[in-house]
């Protein structure tokens, strides 16, 4: 029994969490699909990097087609992504991201699993990847997964055998793959997971290739193939309606802040993985030669013999009928000994008794949130809709001491509502990430829990379990207590409930920038979770600053109203930098979480609880110009951190300059990947150099290279060919090409010190080529690479300035980089002035 609990809490997370502000509600033919999947016993584990990584069709055929239990572990949660989407960045991404994973599973059918890794950002080889990684801790993880899951084979996206080729995030999702293969059956290997699991070795390891691998789709038609395994996966599945790539697609889509959104496709096409280790089956069945039937467990063969006739006979107008047989398969799968399998397949079983019977049971709060100490009532509905007998003995909330024992007969198509009340335990965890609980490393989150490794997401905190009685079997049902609500413009909306604390504080602006020793006014909120709040607020700061008045107090009446009061925050002479944090005591105890709410149309709600806190810099900065316009791309927050200098930014909607409407500004700045999701911009492209001829100053940030060709020709005066070239190291030397340009002298002077502190990379996409219009600022470059001279180009065009810069400014503004701020200031004052020392640099 010593593993039987952990096994049935991941899979309790697993089937609850999956998707878990709305349930789901099957046809008959999608209750036949889980039936055929009930009745195939074989697990695969699909291993990338980062979401995204997953070949959604593939995960798709092993699910639907091949009816096996598919599991996607990304080792990373995407933190160091960019969002398309959204101003959710860093660890705020990996949330959002996590979250469309999961949308994305439950359309292919797969299950979602993480490692601690964190995505670092961009990394050119895997021994950098593994140092950063703590190679142990994240292989233990794998591990930790496989022995859980217990895969029967296991496909690499990456090849773990071409380092440098690639991202060495992929090649190390590779690298430790293989090794776990071995390592998990070992019982000398992370002993300390044993008490909760066992060892295990899967059959088999391929790695999912393509012709991309080779260069063409012609190379790789020339390549000897008798070590893979070809499968089509566009087969068509008539009781879904849907052909596996249509699909695949559907659930590539989910993947909406990295632009993945696609046209759905049909028809037959091929995957090809290439076996690694273990036997090569002898078809092109992954898992041909293991036995995924019910006699692969003791006791199991009674159970499939009951099930196989379901599925042979089974009713597509009537699945009510088949609830007998059902409940007595699942006696009998209660005996069997083996816990992984009774556990899991128990769960899938229960799945489909419901489904089967129309047996709708929810447990809903009218808020969605509560506070430790506060009372809730969650309100119960029932109904069956079928003719088998149906008894509703008790209802018992997980978390909490509290039950119903209504022992009611639940009448065919007759809804009953209950209620139960309790109180929120006061030393209860609130509901946040489990991952960003803890601070982690630049290359590890801090998750000290095992049962909580490899889960996607923090469990519920409550849960009702209705002990129903079937056919005269007592069954219990696990729901999740969720807030079930409706909009006018939205109709019925789920969203998951929360545990929040009594009070929130957040200060909007996260980095505030002093350019000279004058206070400034800083609003800190704060939000009421639950009525009745009454405090005081004080703002710890850095030595050497002064914060007036000490404290204030405040009072608000509303659960989720907030208030603003203002502090006088006054920074030292000299140059200085630290952080302000907001201490709110309520009832003498202090709280200092801010609260993030993460909330999109495809993904559940995601509260989010971090420190409430802000930068505080105290720099020497100069700036010429006020008035800057800014073109929103994917989203950044680069505006926000312009105004902190000074500049008023005006977003302005490339759909409606004309001639001369621009004229007005000191500076046009166009957002990071604009070119790559601003239909418009193509158009206004000589509106934009107009202004440039005319005196403007335009700044254009990174765009994706691989997204350019098909959509402009022009995104420069000149000539320019953006690349894939970046920088990935934060600390990489940076040399001044152009030591007597304006850009590194006027009106801030640019030394190497200024790229000190930088985060997660110099830069990125920068452009490979360029006319002899442009003179290059800069030249860096990663330890083993050429120089990379295109981060920073600048021309004269007209009587203006063109510059195109791949620094990642979207990410050194935001945090308060010093150096960052005085090179942008230089580039927004281009022009301006002329500095003392003249050169006939261009520009």
């Amino acid at each position: 029994m010593k593993h039987f609990w952990i096994i049935l809490s991941m899979c309790v997370m697993c089937f609850t969490n999956l998707f878990a502000q709305k349930p789901d509600k099957l046809t008959s033919a999608e209750l036949f699909h889980e039936i055929q999947k009930l009745n195939f016993l074989g697990t695969a584990l699909y291993v990338a990097a980062h979401p995204d990584d997953e070949n959604t069709s593939l995960i798709s055929y092993l699910a639907n087609h091949d009816k096996a239990r598919t599991v996607y572990i990304s080792l990373t949660r995407g933190d160091g992504g960019q969002n398309l989407i959204g101003p959710e960045l860093s660890e705020l991404l990996g949330v959002l991201r996590t979250q469309e994973l999961l949308a994305a599973r439950h359309i292919d059918g797969g299950e979602q699993r993480f490692s601690r890794a964190n995505d670092f950002g961009f990394s050119k080889h895997p021994n950098e990847t593994l140092k950063i990684w703590d190679k142990d801790m994240v292989l233990a993880d794998v591990v930790w997964v496989i022995r859980n899951i217990k895969p029967d084979v296991i496909i690499n996206r990456f090849d773990h055998r071409t380092p440098g080729s690639t991202h060495g995030h992929h090649t190390s999702s590779a690298i430790l793959s293989m090794e776990a293969f071995d390592l998990a059956n070992d019982p000398n290997a992370y002993t300390e997971q044993l008490d909760l699991t066992s060892p295990w070795q899967p059959k088999r390891i391929f790695y999912n290739t393509s012709w991309w691998q080779y260069g063409s789709q012609e190379a790789f038609e020339k390549v000897d193939k008798s070590g893979m395994v070809k499968l089509d996966v566009g087969t068509y599945y008539a009781e879904l309606g849907l052909s596996n790539n249509e699909i695949a697609a559907m659930s590539r889509s989910q993947h909406l802040c990295q632009g993945f959104g696609r046209l759905t496709d049909r028809g037959s096409d091929n995957e090809y993985i290439e076996l690694l280790k273990g036997d090569m089956p002898k078809n092109n069945n992954v898992f041909e030669g293991i036995n995924t039937t019910w006699s692969r467990v003791e006791g199991g063969e009674a159970v499939g013999n009951i099930l196989y006739e379901v599925e042979a006979n089974f009713d597509f107008q009537t699945p009510s009928k088949h609830i007998p047989q059902l409940v007595e398969a699942y006696q009998l799968l209660q005996q069997v000994k083996d816990e992984h399998w009774r556990t899991l397949k128990s769960q899938e079983l229960k799945n489909i008794i419901l489904a089967a019977s129309g047996l709708y049971l929810e447990a809903s709060s009218a808020s969605a949130s509560a506070t430790p100490g506060s009372k809730v009532t969650v309100n119960i509905e029932t109904i069956n809709r079928s003719s088998p007998s149906v008894v509703l003995k008790e209802i018992q909330m997980i978390g909490v001491d509290a039950q119903l024992s209504p022992n009611k007969t639940l009448n065919d198509n007759q809804r009953e509502n209950f209620e139960i009340n309790f109180t929120v335990p006061e030393n209860i965890a609130y509901t946040s990430p489990y991952w960003l609980k803890e601070p982690g490393t630049l290359g590890t989150y801090t998750v000290n829990d095992q049962n909580l490794i490899g889960q996607p997401e923090t469990p519920s905190a409550f849960k009702a379990v209705f002990t129903v009685l079937v056919s005269g079997v007592e069954i219990p049902f696990e729901k999740e207590v969720v807030h079930r609500y409706s909009r006018p413009d939205k109709g019925e909306l789920y969203e998951p409930f929360a545990i929040l604390p009594e009070v929130t504080s957040k200060i909007d602006e996260k980095v505030l920038i002093f350019a000279d020793a004058d206070s400034k006014e800083v609003q800190v909120k704060i939000r009421a979770g639950k009525n009745d709040v009454s405090g005081s607020v004080s703002l710890s700061h850095p030595s050497g600053w002064v914060v007036t008045p000490s404290s204030i107090p405040f009072s608000i009446a509303q659960k989720g109203e907030e208030i603003s009061v203002a502090f006088q925050v006054t920074p030292p002479d000299t140059e200085s930098e630290g952080k302000i944090a907001p201490k709110v005591t309520v009832a003498n105890k202090v709280y200092d979480r801010e609260l993030i709410e993460i909330n999109y149309d495809h993904i559940p709600k995601q509260s989010v609880l971090l420190p409430s806190e802000a930068k505080v810099v105290r720099m020497d900065i100069k700036k010429s110009g006020e008035h800057i316009a800014y073109i929103m791309g994917a989203g950044d927050n680069v505006p926000e951190s312009l105004e902190q200098i000074g500049y008023q930014v005006h977003l302005v909607d490339p759909n409606d300059i004309q001639n001369g409407d621009l004229d007005k500004y000191d500076a046009v700045v166009v957002g990071i990947r604009a070119y790559n999701v601003v239909e418009a911009l193509k158009f206004k492209q000589p509106v934009l150099f107009d202004y440039v001829q005319n005196g403007g100053t335009m700044i254009v940030q990174y765009n994706t290279a691989g997204r350019w060709a098909s959509q402009f020709e022009n995104i420069a005066p000149y000539d320019v060919t953006l690349s894939r070239d970046r920088v990935t190291d934060e600390n990489a030397k940076v040399d001044i090409l152009a030591p007597e340009h304006p850009l590194v002298n006027f009106p801030n002077t640019i030394s190497e010190k200024d790229f000190d502190g930088w985060v997660q990379e110099r830069g990125l996409y920068f452009p490979s080529q360029w006319s002899s219009e442009f003179t290059p600022i800069l030249s860096m470059k990663d330890e083993g690479e050429s120089e990379k001279q295109g981060s920073l180009i600048v021309a004269p065009y007209g009587e203006g300035h063109y510059i195109y810069t791949g620094l990642s400014f979207f990410r050194e503004l935001p945090v308060g980089v010093s150096g960052a701020y005085k090179l942008f200031a230089n580039m927004l004052s281009i022009g301006k002035s002329e500095v003392k020392k003249q050169s006939n640099v261009k520009g």
